[in-house]
């Protein structure tokens, strides 16, 4: 009987262990809500990098996503936001500058992540912005150089003389970027004119005009573009107008070339991040910024056939599988952006 009991006591004790090892394995479920301003190619890139550096690093087991979209919303990036809040979600991921504005408006307790933002300092009204926010923000920037871009615009139509940059002035980040190729192109000789809308409404006559009075178009990485591209393309190919674009979703759909990034790329060392904060509890306020790794010349092939238009060999065409040789031709570009980041 003394045998009997102590085997009953044995087992109950090997399965009060056993319980409690398995409890002790399990690893945390995170919950990380994602704010992504609008549907479109190079967005919906950078969220999909994104959980799949996140999943790689923390199991897909262990992560859940809350992903909505704002319809291109602004106001309603900030109701998503909210609801993030009330359900104390681990991390946020903003996708695009008016995500990340309502972001940080929303909470500064949980970690914000952005990306697909082009300047920190501009987006969230930083002066002498040193590269690290503070605070519960960082993430990743998708600005290209934007002196290389007016140097491309060069490349391709030296005989220009006309230049409109059209851009949707409720995007503080495509003023900037506007602002600062308009004062390269001027620099290079050309003569500028800002054409600015403020929604969708609006794109379509603006871009008439300014296919109108311009030589060359000139579009930065705009979300308002980006979701628009057709327009565009329905009024500047028939006008024979070609368009130098910020990225390559926008290039795709209206440009004829761009120095592009892959935001895919952008959404993967997004998530690294994210994983750094949340598995190896890196300390969100000290992470500075990151840049794109790497940046490609890039033309459409079907608008530059149809418009007669020669690019030199170190352009790829959209679509087409970086070569080693696409590959060491950005190499000098991203060294230089690199050290002008620095």
């Amino acid at each position: 009987m003394k045998r009997k009991a102590l085997a009953i006591t044995l087992s109950a004790a090997m399965a009060i262990g056993s319980f409690t090892f398995t409890a002790s394995a399990e690893e945390k479920t995170y919950n990380i809500g994602i704010c992504q301003l609008v549907q479109h190619e190079a967005l919906d890139a950078a969220t999909q990098g994104f959980k799949d550096a996140v999943i790689e690093g923390l199991g897909e087991e262990n992560v859940k996503f809350d992903e909505q979209n704002a319809q291109g919303d602004s106001n309603y990036c900030s109701t998503i936001v909210n609801s993030f809040v009330s359900n104390n979600v681990d991390l946020i991921l903003a996708n695009a500058t008016p995500a990340l504005q309502a972001a940080a408006a929303g909470t500064n307790e949980i970690p914000i992540l952005g990306t697909s933002v082009t300047e920190y300092g501009v987006a969230l009204d930083i002066q002498d912005f040193d590269g690290t926010v503070g605070g519960n923000i960082s993430g990743t920037s998708d600005l290209a150089p934007l002196e290389q871009q007016a140097a491309m615009l060069q490349e391709l139509f030296p005989d220009a003389k006309n230049v409109g940059l059209l851009y949707c002035s409720a995007e503080a980040n495509s003023q900037y970027q506007v602002d600062t190729v308009q004062a390269a192109l001027e620099e290079l000789g050309y003569t500028c004119k800002l054409y600015a809308f403020s929604d969708s409404n609006e794109l379509s006559s603006v871009a008439t005009t300014a296919a109108d009075e311009s030589d060359v178009i000139y579009v930065p990485t705009d979300n308002t573009v980006a979701s628009n591209t057709e327009i565009i393309n329905n009024i500047c190919l028939p006008a024979k107008v070609p368009v130098i674009a910020g990225e390559e979703g926008i290039c795709a759909g209206c440009g004829v070339a761009t120095l592009s990034i892959s935001y895919y790329d952008l959404g993967v060392t997004t998530g690294e991040m994210a994983v750094k904060i949340l598995k190896d509890g890196e300390d969100i306020s000290s992470m500075p910024v990151e840049y794109a790794p790497k940046f490609t010349k890039e033309y459409n092939k079907d608008i530059c056939d149809e418009l007669g238009i020669e690019v030199p060999d170190d352009y790829v065409a959209i679509g087409e599988e970086n070569t080693e040789e696409t590959t060491e031709a950005t190499t000098e570009a991203t060294e230089e952006t690199t050290e002008a980041a620095e």
